[in-house]
This record gives structure tokens, sequence and C-alpha cells, in this order.
């Protein structure tokens, strides 16, 4: 269950990225790249071969957006967690 609520908080990053949410476009391609690692993260969970970077990762992005965009920090933060449940 962890690894669906991960795809749907990561459906949810995708969203906002997809949107016209005002982001420079240094800031769009470090969440892009984000979700590429996320992406890459649910395919080695399958594999049962986990990198335990991608949390710090997160942890950095909630930190750059979080009073810019708080609502993009949140959906970070969802992820951040299902990592965590996920044991990563």
């Amino acid at each position: 269950m962890p690894a669906s609520d991960l795809q749907q908080q990561l459906e949810a990053l995708q969203q906002h990225l997809a949107q016209d949410t005002p982001l420079s476009e240094e800031e769009r391609a470090s969440l892009y790249l984000l979700t590429q690692e996320i992406e890459v993260q649910l395919a080695r969970e399958a594999a049962s071969a986990p990198d335990a970077t991608l949390i710090d990762g997160v942890n950095l992005a909630v930190e750059r957006f979080e009073a810019s965009h708080p609502t993009l920090a949140g959906t970070l933060r969802n992820i951040m967690q299902s990592l965590a449940n996920m044991g990563i």
C-alpha cells in the first residue's frame, strides 16, 4: 500500500508541475528531476533496492518551496512521508 500512496502523491506533484504554477525554469527543472528520481525509486522498490538519498532530495525541495509554494511543499511532504512508510 505505501507504494500506491507514493504513486498518488507523485501524480499530484506532476499535476502541480503541469499547471501554471509560478515557478522559475530552474525550480521546474529541479522538481521534474525529483519526480524522475521518485519514479526510479518506485521501480527499485519493486526490485527491493531502495535509494536512501532520495528522502534528502525531497526534504530539500520541501524547504525550498515551503514559503513560496505551500501547496507544492505539502505535496512534497506527503511524498516524504510515503517514502518513510516504505522504509526509505
